[in-house]
């Protein structure tokens, strides 16, 4: 296994490819159909702070930013360049900021947060149990925890990202992220599944499944959803 530090820096250097090749802006699409039922679940009040670890393009901060009136949205991300564009792209969203960091040192005081959220981000990071206890230092009590993740066990259509991965990434369970939640002293931990209802095409060319037929049955097993409470 990488060494952390060296693994930060190859996932850094990788996602600024991303950014580079203009691929964070297209998560917004691809992603809103499972992040939609999260951000209802988290029903989240006009001042609250949340934190998304993992920000990418920005574009969930957005999100987050609209429903946040009186309240802020950080957005995090490892890669300098992804955080450069997401500045860039929303300077006027007022309560919107986006910071440099990693989910195993979060550049944040502790006990600030009233929601944290990760998308697609939690299986690439260098230390998922640190990245946790990290959440949960810069959460407020009574805050909560919520990582949603497309490449996890109980979804085998999602097994074989495994060989297209840029860098190594952590293949893990419900069971095992909630024991994770637990280790870092979440409580009233909970996960469950979301389809996403996108329709598949009739024919599929890309590298990430085998034909259009694995494609929709990855949708129709859907994203995991693990959530915890500080």
């Amino acid at each position: 296994m990488m060494p952390e530090p060296d693994r930060n820096e190859a996932l850094r250097e990788e996602f600024n490819r991303w950014a580079e090749a203009g691929r964070g802006e297209g998560m917004e699409e691809e992603h809103l159909p499972i992040v939609l039922p999260v951000l209802d679940r988290m029903n989240l009040s006009p001042y609250e702070n949340v934190l998304d670890v993992g920000s990418g393009a920005g574009w969930l901060v957005r999100l987050l930013a609209e429903r946040l009136p009186e309240g802020r949205a950080i957005g995090m991300d490892i890669s300098d360049e992804m955080v450069r564009r997401s500045r860039r792209r929303y300077v006027d969203v007022e309560n919107a900021m986006f910071v440099v960091g990693s989910a195993d040192e979060i550049p944040w005081d502790a006990n600030f947060f009233t929601h944290a959220i990760s998308v697609e981000s939690a299986y690439y990071w260098s230390n998922p149990a640190r990245g946790l206890r990290e959440i949960h230092r810069v959460l407020r009590e009574g805050g909560m925890a919520w990582i949603l993740i497309n490449f996890y066990f109980e979804n085998p259509h999602s097994h074989q990202w495994a060989g297209h991965f840029a860098t190594p990434a952590h293949l893990f369970g419900a069971g095992e992220w909630e024991a994770l939640f637990r280790d870092a002293g979440f409580t009233n931990i909970a996960h469950l599944q979301i389809p996403d209802p996108t329709p598949a095409p009739e024919s599929y060319a890309g590298r990430w499944f085998q034909d259009a037929a694995q494609l929709r049955a990855f949708r129709q097993a859907g994203a995991l959803l693990v959530h915890g409470t500080k």
